[in-house]
């Protein structure tokens, strides 16, 4: 009788290290199908995130939208309208999905994203209601709104998590705007503990994006064309997130955060999202062997997470301890004279066009539909 026992996956040993993993994608057929339970039951996923970008494609290939489409046009529907409909109609379904998932851990994982529109991003008034709306019309425990780092919707956040709605806040690329943003949820919940509020129910990521940085940085490297500049290459991103790892594990030794934690808070954990990697002469799988910690998010795209089933090699927790090897990566960089502010900046401002540009063609894609439908 033999005793030998499988060999863990490599996406069982990220989980076992800590991280959850969330696919980044979303889709009608991929809910249809029965995908998404075949990727929770053997690879692993506990959660799902969507951006406007996600259900621009979903919505521009296939037939799983044509019913709904024709029902929504038959009824009259603006095409902003349409959209809300069907984007708040999918994760909806993706939660109940997810909902086992949610209520094995407490409310820590099965969760599904939506993002409030894009073109509210430096509108915190528009957020703060967006945010109330897709809450209330996707009507699951276990969604999550996702509300950019910009400066306006710093306010939002606060202001959505005192509301006692779960956010992912998305498009952080710098460690002063990451601090920001843990200010912005401690001060959420404050407004959530007092309006009595069960803060146990309050989750938060924080969505950290790391392939964009080695994009912008590796450019400006090139640019530079030194020996001493090139070898630096692919390494800021990395580098960026294992410090902000390092913000989030001071972030909660404060008197303000042990009160509320003491209260039935949860930490807001840190996100690693733009985990594909850009680059085809680096590993497939960098960007989530390399940020291996417990406590953490890593959202992937299908061909991430792919490979690190197929090849990913894990080797424990690879962030605890990297600090000042971490920091010293980014003073090289900056002795090569390029500004890291200026540099997560401009991945920002480009962030909000690049999701402007893609609701834009989530419009143009459902006016089309709506039309022919008619």
């Amino acid at each position: 009788m033999s005793t030998e026992t499988a060999t863990p996956t490599p996406t069982a040993e990220l989980s076992a290290v800590g991280v959850s993993i969330w696919l980044d994608d979303l889709s009608r057929e991929r809910i249809n199908s029965g995908g998404i339970q075949k990727l929770i039951a053997e690879r692993n996923v506990v959660g799902i995130t969507t951006n406007p970008t996600i259900f621009a494609a979903a919505l521009a290939k296939g037939e799983a939208y044509d019913a709904q489409v024709a029902e929504l046009a038959a009824a009259g529907k603006t095409v902003t309208e349409a959209v809300f409909e069907i984007t708040t109609d999918d994760v909806a379904a993706a939660s109940d999905i997810f909902r086992p998932v949610y209520d094995s851990t407490g409310g820590f994982d099965g969760r599904v994203s939506i993002e409030v529109e894009p073109g509210f991003a430096h509108d915190a008034a528009a957020t703060i209601s967006q945010a109330q709306e897709l809450w209330a019309k996707v009507n699951r425990p276990n969604a999550m709104i996702k509300i950019p780092a910009t400066l306006e919707g710093l306010e939002a956040i606060t202001e959505t998590i005192g509301a006692g709605i779960s956010v992912n806040v998305t498009l952080i690329f710098s460690l002063d705007r990451y601090r920001a943003v843990i200010n912005a949820y401690l001060a959420g919940l404050e407004k959530a503990k007092a309006a009595g509020h069960d803060l146990s129910t309050i989750h938060s990521v924080a969505s950290f994006f790391v392939s964009r940085v080695d994009s912008e940085i590796n450019n400006r490297l090139d640019a530079v064309g030194t020996e001493e500049a090139i070898a630096l290459k692919s390494k800021a991103g990395v580098a960026n997130a294992q410090l902000a790892y390092e913000v989030f594990e001071q972030a909660y030794t404060t008197e303000r955060a042990a009160g509320l934690l003491a209260a039935g808070a949860n930490k807001q954990r840190p996100l690693w999202a733009s985990t594909g990697v850009k680059d085809p002469s680096l590993p497939d799988t960098l960007y989530v062997t390399e940020l291996a910690v417990a406590d953490v998010v890593n959202t992937m795209p299908e061909k991430t997470l792919d490979a690190t089933f197929d090849h990913g090699v894990i080797e424990g927790d690879r962030v605890s301890g990297s600090y000042a090897a971490a920091n010293a990566v980014l003073d090289a960089i900056a002795a090569q004279g390029i500004s890291y502010d200026d540099v997560t900046a401009l991945l920002e401002k480009e962030g909000v066009e690049k999701f402007i540009i893609s609701w834009n063609e989530l419009l143009d894609t459902v006016t089309a539909a709506l039309e022919a439908a008619k």
